[in-house]
């Protein structure tokens, strides 16, 4: 697989040019970052101290010119400006950026009709099987049990709740039949009243270096339960997002997302 990364002066770029260079079945083909960024021009892979001839630059003709697939965990405006580009070319996309507004989605969406692309908050493995969990645990916690979501992440962080708490509150509501957009409660603050039994609450941490945890707490009368996740590396959002590519290898246009690519549909 020829495979480009967007961001790939970046933390999570270089996790995902390592995995790349350690991976059999998987070439870097192309290095995109933002005019501007400091390792422009230079070689993506140096780093690792094994150069991949491949220089980091802003033009996508330049860095998409040999590849089939772009791994993009950037910002909203970039990947969306890499989607049309990826789009019209048929360059199959892993999306693991996160912060879309409606109309993002919806363009992916609209991709999704000329290219392949796995969408997802979160590319982690883990992750994706604990949303799997959660559908089960919803449907039996339906009645009687107050949903809470809390999600810590590092102080460099830009929007919050993170992509993939509201992924876990998007799945917890379709297993009760609920809409999100109508029973998230995203801030408490004064005199709130009592706590409406359909809701689902959203708490935000911000500090330091954490990676990524999440918690989603089912507090019944006698009895709480918690279904965890901690990542302490970047590293499972880079093999997941392999994984994902390896998954789109066979197919020519479609939105999909990591349950799809871990067959829990």
């Amino acid at each position: 697989m020829n495979i480009a990364v967007a961001g790939a002066s970046g933390r999570m770029g270089r996790m995902l040019i390592e995995a790349i260079a350690a991976a059999p079945d998987a070439r870097l083909a192309g290095a995109l970052d933002i005019a501007g960024a400091p390792g422009l021009g230079s070689d993506a892979a140096a780093f690792l101290g094994q150069p991949a001839g491949v220089a980091i630059t802003p033009d996508l003709a330049q860095g998409l010119a040999d590849a089939g697939y772009l791994i993009d965990f950037t910002r909203p405006e970039g990947t969306l400006a890499h989607l049309d580009y990826c789009a019209a070319h048929g360059i199959k996309m892993i999306i693991g950026t996160t912060g879309f507004d409606e109309a993002g989605k919806a363009a992916i969406a609209a991709a999704a009709k000329q290219t392949a692309i796995v969408f997802a908050p979160n590319m982690s493995i883990g992750v994706n099987v604990t949303m799997k969990l959660l559908e089960l645990a919803a449907k039996s916690f339906s009645q009687g049990y107050d949903i809470e979501i809390i999600e810590a992440h590092h102080r460099h962080k830009v929007d919050a709740p993170s992509g993939t708490a509201l992924k876990m509150g998007e799945v917890i509501a379709e297993a009760l039949g609920r809409d999100l957009n109508d029973v998230g409660v995203f801030a408490r603050e004064g005199v709130t009243g009592e706590r409406d039994p359909s809701s689902i609450g959203f708490a935000t941490i911000r500090g330091g270096d954490i990676v990524g945890d999440h918690t989603v707490l089912f507090a019944g009368i006698g009895e709480r339960i918690e279904i965890t996740h901690k990542s302490s590396s970047r590293v499972t959002y880079a093999h997941g997002s392999l994984r994902a590519a390896r998954f789109l290898q066979d197919k020519r246009s479609g939105l999909y997302d990591m349950q799809d690519v871990l067959g829990l549909r």
